[in-house]
């Protein structure tokens, strides 16, 4: 079989609409299409760029979806002094704390290479904070975390210096601009006399620092300990673990 559903120049990209369903990544959606793997209507679909309607049906090939079913997601504890992407001044990214000898002993499966391939953290942490970091060979993870219209919270718990008054804590929790762009509210409280919780649905590089600059505190310590359901609960410093079946963010 292979019948190409036809063109709708006034649609929607197909990879597009996939991305949108959370079917996959784009850039899996490209690939799947150029590999013949993705049905519209009942439609095999090879030609890149095709449009379709809004409400179109859209399914994958077996192949495709055994391949998504491969895919791992792993949770790091990552130490102060990694960079969660590519290297940078001279920092390692925290995709090499990904091996055998830093695997959470009662992990399974074991780590094979195979795992790396293609993983990239779904998300920020600072270098010189430390927790809760998520990395993914999967789109639908990485679009779920990061994508446009997350709605994913990340909890932190956050170590300050200085005096916050009851103004400050309510402009924390909504009334901040960074970059001449509101903030989207955040749910902070105290978590004790010199750490504060914060839970935010956005994540604006150094966006919690810079918060608390903007009321008069210095941010001495900073820890992702939650990221959707998922927490980082007992999970040693400088180890990780597959997210396991049954988990979800």
């Amino acid at each position: 079989m292979n019948d190409t559903h036809p063109n709708d120049p006034a649609g929607i990209r197909v990879s597009k609409l996939m991305a949108e369903r959370g079917l996959c990544s784009r850039r899996e959606a490209d690939s799947y299409i150029e590999r013949g793997l993705v049905f519209v209507d009942g439609k095999r679909l090879n030609e890149l760029g095709t449009r379709t309607s809004p409400d179109a049906v859209i399914t994958l090939a077996p192949e495709a979806q055994a391949n998504q079913a491969q895919q791992m997601t792993v949770i790091l504890h990552k130490p102060i002094g990694y960079v969660s992407g590519q290297a940078e001044d001279g920092h390692l990214p925290a995709l090499t704390l990904i091996g055998p000898t830093t695997q959470m002993p009662e992990d399974r499966p074991r780590f094979r290479s195979l795992h790396l391939k293609g993983m990239a953290p779904a998300g920020r942490l600072d270098i010189d904070s430390t927790g809760l970091l998520v990395l993914t060979q999967d789109g639908r993870v990485a679009r779920q975390l990061i994508g446009e219209n997350s709605t994913v919270d990340k909890e932190y718990l956050v170590r300050v210096e200085g005096k916050l008054d009851e103004r400050g804590l309510a402009l924390l929790n909504h009334g901040l601009e960074l970059d001449d762009r509101k903030l989207k509210p955040a749910r902070v409280t105290w978590a004790n006399e010199d750490q504060l919780r914060f839970v935010l649905n956005e994540g604006r590089k150094r966006q919690i620092r810079r918060m608390c600059e903007l009321v008069g505190l210095h941010v001495t310590g900073l820890k992702r300990v939650r990221i959707g359901r998922i927490r980082l609960g007992e999970l040693p410093l400088g180890e990780w673990r597959f997210l396991r079946p049954g988990e979800s963010f």
